[in-house]
């Protein structure tokens, strides 16, 4: 029985910001996937990660995460990468917390950093967000998913077993730990397949 669903918002409500990568990395001649591998190298205290969970500001994070990508063999400034997080609004995702909204409770999970200005969120993000029963960031909250702390926190703060939850991610290392939690969790591959998986687990139509 759903009683709440839970959404990431990056790659969720909005574009991936991995699109935005790809085009960088393109335009400046560097191996695909090269800034998905330097936040996945040392990913619990590498320059993302401490950002994420707001223990270094953006001006600390540019020249931490250059060393770690010159570390790996190209020079990338971290105030590159910061505009790039933003991603573009998915209307049909917005829809469908809309709907979920008026049978369920809503939570979001969000990594995040701490000052929006820096990745260009503007006054749509924040009135997406405001959509949401309850809104968790790890600039915040100071832990960042995967760690599962994080939504035993939103399933408290909603008051809900985290079995009858559906939560939607677009990374797998995030969805693992929910659905080991018992959630029903949906990898967000495209607004297309999340839409009808999302329909599926709830019995809504979007």
């Amino acid at each position: 029985m759903v009683t709440a669903v839970i959404f990431d918002f990056g790659g969720v409500i909005t574009s991936s910001p991995f699109e935005a990568f790809a085009r960088y990395e393109a335009a400046r001649g560097l191996p695909a996937n090269f800034i998905r591998t330097v936040n996945a190298t040392n990913p619990d205290h590498n320059a993302w990660a401490r950002l994420e969970r707001n223990e270094i500001g953006t001006a600390e994070f540019d020249p931490i995460f250059r060393a770690e990508a010159i570390a790996l063999g190209h020079d990338v400034p971290g105030a590159d990468v910061l505009p790039l997080l933003a991603g573009d609004v998915r209307p049909g995702m917005v829809a469908a917390l809309k709907a979920c909204k008026a049978q369920y409770k809503v939570g979001c999970i969000t990594n995040n950093v701490a000052s929006a200005e820096d990745i260009g969120w503007g006054s749509s993000v924040a009135d997406i967000l405001a959509l949401f029963d309850h809104v968790i960031e790890s600039s915040k909250a100071g832990v960042r998913k995967p760690d599962p702390r994080i939504y035993l926190m939103m399933c408290e703060a909603l008051r809900v077993a985290p079995a009858d939850c559906v939560y939607l991610d677009d990374l797998g290392i995030n969805c693992k730990p929910a659905a080991a939690l018992g959630m029903t969790a949906i990898k967000v591959v495209s607004e297309a397949q999340a839409l009808a998986d999302l329909a599926a687990a709830t019995g809504l139509q979007f």
